[in-house]
């Protein structure tokens, strides 16, 4: 696949150039911004809006504009608050249906995930904010049990049915809130608009794609996703490559993205990647297992020219975040001094100072 591609979706997902102002316009435009990883997924929001930080995204997590909650595929998102209830109305019952085994595995059956989800609403009412710990602490007190992976099912199912979300996280103990409360007024729609809506934002957001990368990241069924992108198409326009019919925001084409100078340190779960099921554009086979190391978590990358050229990784010392880079290939003196452009504007998000370590060859 071309780079050309690569630097259109660099130009979809607000990358090289931003015209959003706010973390929470960001998570709107791409419908919903995986945050499995909640560190790295406030840097991909700051990647997209240059002059915010780190403090400027927990800010709007704590204004509640932005939730956490298991959404898209059923993974941690964050989800603007003003989208979240039409959004899971559309995606989780087929998530919930899909977890129907785990739950007979789980011995979760239809009365204790009834139980658990009201205790759990109800330990959430009026402003309350308890930890993850201390919810679970509640389920136990009332004779439910939290081994294993219930705790996470149960959890899982009260926010698929709207119950409760995630606010910010302290010393990686997540709060949960009132999604009623938090989002009172949520907007729902019929089932096929819902659908359109959500391949609307997918192919302007991420765009140029298929219809198999949005199915894919949609988790939709292959025909309610067919459904949704036909019933927008007249808003978008269509190329072949390859081939393949790919599809991006009406007009995008005409002003082609430009090679880039520019580095990002992308975290691991970006959407950058994440967003399609065929990521050739950006990252050759031969190195993508170089991203999936044994701990099940995704390496974070280097992208230059839409292209990724390494992994990073990154540790505080004395006030400092140090920043490790392996890259796939000897770097040229150009590429180091955007590798360190990249660290420096880490650093600005998070309030400190970077410092950027000699590049090691993967």
């Amino acid at each position: 696949m071309s780079q050309t591609t690569a630097l259109e979706r660099l130009h979809s997902q607000q990358l090289d150039r931003t015209r959003l102002r706010q973390p929470a316009e960001v998570v709107a435009w791409l419908g919903a911004v995986q945050a499995q990883d909640y560190a790295g997924a406030k840097w991909s929001l700051g990647l997209r809006l240059p002059a915010t930080s780190e403090a400027a995204v927990e800010r709007a997590i704590e204004a509640k504009t932005i939730v956490r909650t298991w959404a898209v595929r059923g993974t941690l998102h964050f989800v603007a608050a003003a989208d979240v209830h039409w959004l899971l109305a559309l995606l989780a019952p087929r998530i919930i249906a899909g977890c129907a085994r785990r739950y007979r595995e789980l011995e979760l059956d239809a009365d204790t995930l009834k139980r658990s989800s009201r205790a759990l609403a109800r330990a959430v009412q009026g402003g309350q904010q308890p930890t993850r710990t201390e919810l679970l602490a509640t389920l136990r007190k009332q004779g439910i049990s939290t081994r294993g992976q219930r705790a996470a099912y149960m959890l899982q199912r009260a926010s698929l049915d709207r119950l409760i979300c995630q606010g910010v996280t302290r010393r990686n103990n997540p709060t949960y809130l009132s999604l009623t409360e938090t989002a009172p007024e949520g907007k729902l729609m019929p089932r096929d608009e819902a659908a359109a809506e959500l391949a609307r934002r997918y192919f302007s957001s991420r765009g140029p794609a298929t219809l198999a990368d949005f199915v894919w990241w949609s988790g939709l069924g292959a025909a309610e996703a067919r459904a949704g992108l036909e019933a927008v198409k007249t808003e978008l326009d269509e190329e072949s490559r390859a081939g393949q019919a790919y599809w991006l925001a009406r007009g995008a084409a005409a002003g082609r993205a430009r090679a880039s100078s520019r580095a990002y340190l992308l975290p691991g779960f970006d959407e950058y990647l994440l967003s399609y099921r065929d990521r050739s554009a950006s990252l050759a086979p031969v190195d993508a297992k170089r991203l999936k190391p044994a701990n099940g978590m995704l390496n974070p990358t280097v992208v230059l020219g839409g292209r990724v050229i390494g992994v990073w990784k990154r540790t505080f010392s004395k006030g400092r975040v140090v920043i490790a880079v392996r890259s796939f290939a000897p770097l040229t003196a150009g590429q180091t001094r955007a590798v360190a452009a990249a660290a420096r504007r880490f650093g600005k998000f998070l309030g400190m100072p970077a410092v950027l370590l000699e590049a090691e060859i993967y």
